[in-house]
């Protein structure tokens, strides 16, 4: 990448033309990406179903939803709630695991191996699995339930579990990525500082928040801001999982877009959804630049 971009750059001093080495990806960016934003923009100030002619409504699509349609917030809601409960324990639980990861024990790489693995399964792969289990009738789980003499729970329609079941799944399916980051991170702390301070006469707690901590703050940043973004993004495991059941509890911002564009075909509003959710996202991306922004000023 570097001799491309050093030889574009000899080209362009020395007068020779750029314009057909950028001409592909300039195609597959105005077609695949620009064009798609600027007619999704356009078509969210329309009423279109896919059949009859598109019809101009204004602002009429983000009025709806803003301001008349109870299930667009109580989809919001519910795409807060998971990202508030899962994002604290996707950066706490792989911090744990990568800090007991980075001591020499027997089976260390096994433990290693089963926590990354399931990082690399297939989303639909692994929720369809997890999907069979925890079926009422034939899942194993219940199985063993009812071989124990207990009441197998309805997982995946009762209200009281389903919540905990998606946050669960994810923790399981997601931890691995982010406890190698924290174990990269934990790896390059100079053992010196933990025995000046073992010496100084600091205990396993006092290191951990004066030393562990201050180590690893960029990585903490880099992970939350990850995970409250792909929180807003949640779709495969409502979609094989609840479905938004039971009566929408489930129900997230980008399976209600789902639900709208592709299954009531209403998309125009849909597209005016999706410009909704690039604003909460834009919004908590311009929050987290300024806070890391300060963090960097502070630190100089």
């Amino acid at each position: 990448m570097r001799r491309i971009s050093g030889w574009l750059v000899r080209r362009r001093r020395e007068g020779g033309p750029i314009a057909p080495f950028l001409l592909p990806y300039l195609s597959f960016f105005s077609v695949f990406i620009a064009a798609p934003l600027v007619m999704g923009f356009l078509l969210s100030f329309y009423k279109w179903d896919l059949l009859s002619a598109p019809k101009f409504l204004g602002f009429g699509n983000y009025l709806y939803l803003l301001f008349r349609d109870s299930k667009f917030w109580t989809a919001v809601r519910n795409t807060f709630v998971f990202a508030g409960i899962s994002t604290p324990l996707l950066l706490v639980v792989p911090l744990l695991f990568a800090i007991a990861l980075n001591r020499d024990f027997r089976g260390r790489l096994w433990a290693m191996i089963g926590l990354i693995a399931p990082s690399f399964f297939p989303s639909a792969a692994v929720l369809l699995v997890w999907s069979w289990m925890l079926d009422v009738k034939v899942g194993i789980i219940n199985y063993y339930f009812q071989r124990w003499g207990l009441q197998p729970p309805a997982w995946l329609s009762d209200p009281a579990t389903t919540w905990l079941i998606i946050i669960g799944i994810t923790l399981w399916w997601s931890s691995g990525f982010n406890t190698i980051l924290y174990l990269s991170a934990l790896q390059k702390i100079p053992k010196e500082q933990y025995e000046a301070a073992a010496l100084d006469g600091a205990g396993s707690w006092a290191q951990f928040w004066h030393i562990t901590v201050p180590w690893l703050r960029n990585v903490m940043v880099f992970i939350s801001t990850m995970q409250v973004l792909s929180s807003f993004m949640i779709f495969d495991q409502i979609y094989i999982l609840t479905s938004g059941g039971p009566y929408g509890q489930t129900r997230t911002i980008v399976y209600y877009l789902y639900e709208t564009g592709f299954q009531r075909f209403q998309m125009g509003r849909a597209s005016a959804m999706s410009w909704l959710l690039f604003g909460f996202i834009a919004v908590f991306a311009i929050a987290q630049l300024e806070v890391m922004t300060k963090r960097v000023r502070a630190a100089e």
